[in-house]
């Protein structure tokens, strides 16, 4: 299901990521959420949900990176 604010947004990204990394996460799952409905669209097994979340962290990859077990920008 959609996150309506980072509130919603599962602990292990809430209380990992920078404010900014939050939102670049929740907007990613959002758009796949409703890209990837259709099961044709996703690759083996992988619910809605799960195939939202990859795509959330790649999204996330893309701008930031892990130093020393914290987020940082690229």
């Amino acid at each position: 299901m959609p996150y309506s604010s980072k509130s919603e947004l599962p602990d292990s990204v809430k209380d990992n990521l920078p404010s900014h990394a939050q939102d670049i996460y929740k907007e990613a799952y959002n758009s796949a959420y409703e890209e990837y409905k259709d099961p044709d669209d996703r690759k083996g097994d992988a619910s809605r949900e799960e195939t939202a979340h990859k795509v959330a962290w790649s999204a996330v990859k893309q701008a930031y990176h892990k130093v020393d077990g914290d987020w940082k920008k690229k």
